[in-house]
């Protein structure tokens, strides 16, 4: 049975009226239209839906079954209607961000001034490892991903946001900041300390072994810890050295728990990218989160330049 939506609609104006020219009138239609429209119905029906007594047109026993099934569908119609109304209105306020756990940082100090200036758009973050990010692009999960060196098997808009340099430190009472105090400590040198960095399968251990392998060194890491926090807590306690990127430890530096030590072909050069998917629609609200953070990231970074 082939029954349009239009032409239920049509039949419920109908049977309120009891006239074809007033129904047509409500539903800026021509009288014809509603006309052919009713007996297209009831032959696809089968049966009269209306009859004539006079000058009024009234509705038939069948009608009358038709019309209670009809107010059930338009009614579950309208529901649907104003549903994804709702869930436009939150695609268009809502962005959803997943960032590398060495940005947290920076990203949460970002996106705090982003939402002072757009109160009316909700952003949810998800601060993850590489591994986690990779697979959420592969599923065109988030709007978008900050993160270090984007993977290069995916089909990716990416834009650079900013320098992201990894820096050795160390505690203030490490005796190799004590012999060398400000004097350029050689890589051969400092790679006899005790290192904690980041775990195998992270891009900042990967990006590590790479510099240290194009200077013709191999690096080996005394401790491997999942989180840069646990890397900070350790290289304050003097477990040994560590390699991070300088975002991540302003607080530190600030405090003078940690300082920067100054080794030969550091600090090691790298960058923030904001990453989407090709072909995946931005809504309104992710645009303008896009165009704050390449415009603010400059002077966002300005606030970590005394420290090197």
């Amino acid at each position: 049975m082939n029954i349009t939506l239009r032409q239920l609609q049509i039949f419920e104006s109908v049977a309120q009226t009891q006239s074809y020219t007033r129904a047509a009138e409500s539903l800026f239609m021509t009288q014809p239209a509603v006309s052919m429209q009713m007996r297209q119905l009831e032959e696809t029906v089968g049966l009269d839906l209306f009859e004539r007594q006079g000058k009024k047109i009234v509705i038939t026993r069948a009608g009358e079954k038709l019309r209670k099934h009809a107010n059930i569908i338009t009614d579950r119609v309208e529901v649907m209607q104003s549903s994804i109304a709702k869930l436009k209105k939150v695609q268009h306020e809502q962005i959803k961000i997943s960032a590398a756990t060495t940005a947290n940082h920076f990203v949460t100090h970002m996106m705090a001034e982003f939402s002072r200036q757009h109160q009316d758009i909700k952003i949810t973050l998800d601060i993850t490892n590489r591994e986690t990010l990779v697979k959420q692009l592969q599923n065109y999960d988030p709007d978008f991903v900050i993160m270090g060196e984007p993977p290069t098997k995916l089909d990716l808009d990416s834009r650079l946001i900013m320098e992201n340099p990894l820096i050795v430190i160390a505690s203030p009472e490490h005796p190799v900041v004590k012999k060398y105090k400000s004097k350029n400590v050689p890589m051969d040198r400092v790679l006899k300390e005790s290192f904690v960095v980041r775990e195998e399968g992270s891009g900042t251990k990967a990006a590590i072994r790479r510099h240290f392998k194009k200077n013709g060194l191999d690096f080996v890491s005394s401790y491997e810890m999942s989180s840069n926090e646990s890397i900070k807590h350790a290289v304050v306690a003097g477990l040994g050295l560590g390699i991070v990127a300088l975002h991540t430890i302003k607080l530190e530096l600030e405090a003078g728990k940690l300082i920067i030590l100054n080794v030969e072909n550091f600090p090691l050069e790298r960058h923030w990218h904001l990453v989407s998917r090709k072909g995946r629609r931005l809504s309104h609200a992710a645009i303008e989160f896009q165009t704050f953070i390449l415009e603010s990231a400059s002077d966002y970074q300005k606030g970590y330049e005394h420290f090197l």
